[in-house]
């Protein structure tokens, strides 16, 4: 009975354990809340015949995200979307500039919906004070009327930037 007694105790120990060092990890997360505006500079659409509306582009986008800490930074963006009547999914590149020169480059995955779009984005680099940075981006936008002879519809929204960093 007490080899049954000490291996529930072990086991009761490795829970916690693995709690407390599973919270830790958490905790060390940072997060960077945006405001963004963002704008096509080029676009390329190539219609597909299967269906009416189909489409298949190519986006080099224009962003701007302003940060609640007062920081802003540029971003550059390159997408591909597959489009039926403005809905369907695409998937993004973007590099995220500050003004010190420090980036953190994204890929991500979403789906557009008429004049709405949300997306996530892992993040696979970074450099300068991002060196070595890990995480997430989550992101939703709403898009304005395309006007005439622009190369896109201009957005606005917000997102978040969840990531941690190496020890220094």
């Amino acid at each position: 009975m007490a080899t049954k007694k000490s291996k529930c105790i072990l086991l009761g120990i490795l829970v916690i354990t693995a709690w407390v060092f599973g919270s830790a990890v958490q905790v060390g997360a940072e997060t960077m809340n945006f405001k963004l505006y963002t704008y096509v500079m080029k676009g390329e659409r190539i219609p597909i015949q299967d269906v009416e509306g189909h489409f298949v582009r190519l986006i080099v986008r224009g962003s701007f995200y302003a940060f609640e800490n007062g920081e802003v930074a540029t971003v550059s963006s390159v997408s591909t979307e597959d489009l039926i009547n403005l809905s369907g999914p695409f998937t993004i590149y973007s590099t995220v500039t500050f003004a010190d020169g420090s980036t953190i480059m994204l890929k991500g995955q979403g789906t557009a919906g008429g004049r709405a779009g949300g997306w996530a984005s892992e993040i696979i680099k970074g450099t300068g004070r991002f060196a070595g940075i890990k995480g997430t981006l989550t992101s939703k936008a709403k898009y304005l009327p395309t006007e005439k002879g622009e190369p896109g519809a201009r957005g606005y929204g917000e997102g978040t930037i969840t990531y941690t960093l190496p020890s220094k």
